[in-house]
């Protein structure tokens, strides 16, 4: 039982120790990639063979993915996860629900071939099944807030380049336009959710309807607030530059009030790990000793 763990252990080790130097290997050698693709057939090149993997990788976990009864409202809320994830294609809903299938099954497998499951055969197995089950949900939802955090912190950036180009008499789409190809470096996110607003707007979407469904896209508060403002800017007429500086004033004033609330709860946070990790250490050094020197010295007198 021991060897077999010790064998999965450093059988696993070796494989990611692999991944990770294929991965920063290949990404540091364009030359050897080049050179390698001299000796290819024309038109078979590595991007082709390695798309053509992902769309059959993609298409089987599609199928399996429709093996899973849902609901409406679950594939709707799916949908809904994933596009805030920066995933927009509408099969990766399916590939998705095809992962929670595979996944469970392949964990569920690697306890029984590795005699873990002997332990506790009902309990490990069960355990496996739910985490494989949820792993992707959790993943997804991880990838969610990650995404909206960093939109949250490009916005005041963002609304403070569109005060700067409606004060040099851009319109509002052309000032958006603009702020999504000066954002693409530094804050991706923000420019691809951009530009996805301007392009809808292109094909005959009103601004009121592309400024909307930005909101309900990223799901971030922030966005909320500034598409209402933009709303309501554009229907009563009033003063843009005016109301976008004010709200950059907010959205700056909100940045550093919650740095100023994550700081504060820093020492609230820091008490858990010091009562059971960092103090015991202490007690131990400062206390052992004495503790040693007294049993030494009341033992003899207690034998007695």
């Amino acid at each position: 039982m021991i060897w077999t763990t010790i064998a999965v252990t450093f059988l696993a080790t070796f494989v990611v120790g692999l991944l990770l130097t294929y991965l920063f290997l290949s990404a540091g050698q364009p030359i050897v990639e080049r050179l390698s693709r001299l000796g290819r057939p024309t038109g078979v090149t590595t991007e082709s063979q390695t798309e053509k993997r992902r769309e059959r990788l993609e298409r089987t976990l599609s199928d399996l993915g429709k093996l899973l009864p849902s609901s409406p409202k679950g594939l709707s809320r799916t949908q809904r996860m994933m596009i805030r994830a920066g995933y927009r294609r509408p099969e990766l809903v399916m590939v998705m629900r095809g992962i929670q299938i595979v996944l469970p099954i392949f964990l569920v497998a690697l306890i029984y071939l590795t005699g873990l499951y002997a332990l506790n055969p009902l309990f490990l197995l069960g355990t496996a099944a739910v985490l494989g089950f949820l792993v992707p949900e959790l993943w997804l939802t991880r990838r969610v807030r990650h995404r909206q955090h960093r939109i949250l912190l490009a916005l005041p950036d963002g609304v403070d380049l569109l005060v700067v180009c409606v004060e040099a008499g851009l319109g509002l789409d052309q000032s958006i336009l603009r702020v999504a190809h000066e954002l693409y470096i530094t804050h991706p996110e923000l420019s691809d959710e951009l530009q996805l607003m301007n392009m809808e707007m292109r094909v005959g979407r009103s601004r009121v309807e592309a400024l909307r469904e930005l909101g309900t896209r990223t799901g971030v508060d922030d966005v909320k607030s500034l598409v209402g403002m933009l709303i309501q800017t554009d229907r009563f007429g009033t003063d843009l530059a005016q109301a976008l500086r004010v709200h950059s004033d907010t959205l700056r004033t909100q940045r550093r009030q919650r740095a100023e609330e994550m700081a504060a709860k820093t020492s609230v946070k820091l008490i858990p790990p010091l009562v059971f990790f960092v103090f015991p250490a202490l007690f131990v050094v400062l206390l052992g000793p004495a503790v040693l020197i007294l049993v030494h010295q009341l033992l003899p007198s207690i034998s007695k």
